[in-house]
């Protein structure tokens, strides 16, 4: 469960940056590459923010051990 919600909100962070580079200023496009770089990060450290963020709300992570996505 909270692998999706992390997936969502990476996606429209990075949605929402390209239209405002389009619209606003080119410079969103360092925001865009910032939330990759995390994504890059995470999958190499397997460690992520915004899991800790998502469970210090309450979110719970519904995966049992050894399932995959």
């Amino acid at each position: 469960m909270i692998n999706r919600i992390v997936r969502g909100i990476a996606g429209t962070f990075i949605l929402v940056s390209l239209l405002l580079a389009i619209y606003v200023n080119i410079h969103w496009l360092w925001f865009t590459a910032f939330v990759g770089a995390n994504l890059l990060q995470s999958s190499l450290t397997r460690w992520c923010l915004m899991d800790k963020i998502l469970i210090k709300l309450g979110v719970k992570d519904e995966m049992k051990p050894g399932q995959s996505c």
